[in-house]
């Protein structure tokens, strides 16, 4: 990854905990998917029941014991991909569902992650305003992500808070599940949809926020599932990253997904789970293999259709 001054992050410790500041999160993205070369993000969702044999709790029933288990899994998912994939996304309600054992698992697995060199997106799609907004943008810098996921729904209160200090954001935008299309494909009486809507509100939102490599620190979730509308939500965030679930055993493909980036193949970050930490052959080998390789063929797979991102610069 460049160390160039743009994108350069800064630990800073306090006696109530750690202020992590990232100079623009929009060009530390850039740069990390230039310098690793592939758009891929790799989402840490572990489950228990679906751990390799070796790291099962001897009672799922344990609290603690499930904890270390998915701590153990994700630090070693971690280790096994930072070579392939520009980001990992953790999901926080993997780790919540076991109360403060879980929270503090999520922690050390942040920590790792960034430490690894990784970009680090915490998705816990919070959405509030005012303070509270601001304390959860607080709890996600201090546990030393990058990144979150949001929801757009109250404008601009529920969205700036989590753009301050460098840090971005990626708003629901157009979701990848199928009953989102109750609310979002819905058309509006100026004749566009509500996921056109708040792609515009997004994009609005973002324009202060643009960095040195052209994107903003406001980013939108786009769902791989819905090829048939990403072109048009393309047009309305042209600075926007895209934050794009849905690949692999949702469903995705490299050609749903190939409209997401923009006209010089940038602007895009495409993640997959299951597909990834759970690979359907290990050939016999390890399990951290199996995991390697299964985020070298996404990585290949994404390299496929995005080429020609900007080298990063010093």
């Amino acid at each position: 990854m460049s160390a160039s001054s743009t994108t350069r992050v800064s630990d800073q410790s306090s006696s109530t905990g750690r202020s992590l500041s990232v100079a623009h999160a929009g060009d530390l993205l850039v740069e990390r998917i230039a310098s690793i070369g592939s758009a891929t993000c790799v989402g840490l969702d572990p489950v228990v029941d679906r751990l390799p044999q070796e790291l099962l709790p001897s009672d799922t029933r344990d609290v603690a014991a499930c904890a270390r288990a998915i701590e153990l899994f994700s630090c070693e998912v971690i280790d096994a991909v930072r070579l392939e994939t520009a980001a990992v996304k953790v999901q926080a309600a993997c780790f919540e569902r076991y109360g403060p054992e879980g929270y503090a698992a999520m922690w050390r697995v942040l920590a790792r992650a960034r430490a690894s060199g990784l970009v680090v997106v915490l998705d816990f799609k919070r959405g509030d305003i005012g303070i509270s907004a601001e304390h959860y943008a607080a709890s996600a810098r201090a546990a030393g992500a990058h990144w979150t996921t949001i929801s757009a729904y109250l404008g601009a209160d529920g969205v700036l808070p989590f753009l301050s200090e460098g840090h971005g954001a990626f708003a629901l935008v157009r979701t990848s599940n199928p009953s989102g299309d109750a609310l979002q494909a819905q058309v509006l009486a100026r004749g566009e949809s509500v996921a056109e809507c708040v792609a515009e509100l997004v994009d609005q939102l973002g324009r202060a926020s643009v960095g040195a490599r052209g994107f903003s620190q406001l980013g939108a979730v786009v769902g791989a599932t819905k090829r048939s509308e990403i072109s048009a939500l393309r047009a309305r965030m042209p600075h926007t990253i895209f934050l794009v679930p849905g690949y692999g055993a949702q469903g995705g493909t490299a050609d749903d997904v190939r409209a997401c980036f923009t006209a010089e193949n940038c602007g895009a970050l495409i993640t997959a789970s299951r597909s990834v930490l759970y690979p359907k052959s290990t050939s016999g080998g390890a399990w951290q293999v199996a995991i390697r390789d299964a985020a070298r063929v996404f990585a290949d797979e994404i390299r496929s259709i995005s080429r020609g991102h900007p080298e990063a610069t010093d």
